[in-house]
């Protein structure tokens, strides 16, 4: 899962930031990197979002790590944005 390190590290995100971001157990997300332990759909969604790529993006179906658009309810940017 070079892709998921590499721009966890790209954001200057910890794994502690990631759990914080996520959800997902420091532990648990230290394997899913080092490819250790697969990571549920839930979990895929959540990185996926707070590193700011899609989820094939993660999967390798695409090398374009840009988000596709998201609906209003996913867009964290958007939440930032509004409650300046």
């Amino acid at each position: 899962m070079e892709r998921l390190k590499n721009l966890r590290k790209e954001k200057g995100y910890t794994q502690i930031k990631m759990q914080l971001l996520t959800g997902i157990d420091q532990s648990d997300y230290s394997k899913i990197e080092k490819g250790k332990r697969y990571y549920t759909f839930e979990q895929c969604k959540r990185i996926a979002l707070a590193l700011d790529t899609s989820m094939d993006y993660l999967a390798g179906l695409t090398n374009e790590p840009k988000p596709y658009p998201r609906s209003r309810e996913y867009d964290l940017h958007a939440e930032k944005t509004e409650r300046k």
